[in-house]
């Protein structure tokens, strides 16, 4: 059972493989994602991690982990703070901020930092979880 102050973190690391599929998925071909030679003319340099593709870690998290197996999304704000880059690693935090027992209802905080641990991403997710927040 996942109560309020309970945390969670998760590696990650994005390369450009799965890059390159999400802006296949989506078809997002902006080629600030996919082209190394348009990138470096940016204010990033370089090629940068599709905003949604970096934050589908919380999905991810959310529905494999933390809180796990059954869990449905109800809500999610995020803040993109920084770019993210391939093949750097990142770190994915998550904190209980509340937690509604009779609607079986969880507030996370959730955040992406970097090495560094500067947030990248940050944001709030309403979840509902039967067998989690009871």
């Amino acid at each position: 059972m996942i109560k309020q102050n309970d945390t969670y973190s998760y590696d990650i690391t994005f390369n450009q493989p799965n890059v390159n599929t999400f802006a296949e998925i989506t078809g997002d071909n902006n080629p600030l994602h996919l082209d190394a030679e348009f990138a470096k003319n940016t204010i990033f340099g370089k090629p940068i991690v599709h905003g949604f593709y970096s934050a589908s870690v919380f999905s991810m998290v959310f529905g494999t982990k933390f809180p796990g197996e059954g869990t449905i999304y109800l809500y999610q704000d995020m803040k993109f703070l920084a770019p993210v880059f391939v093949d750097q690693p990142y770190k994915a935090k998550f904190e209980v901020l509340e937690v509604n027992t009779e609607k079986h209802i969880g507030t996370i905080k959730c955040v992406l930092e970097d090495e560094n641990g500067k947030a990248v991403i940050e944001g709030t997710a309403r979840l509902k979880n039967d067998k989690q927040f009871v």
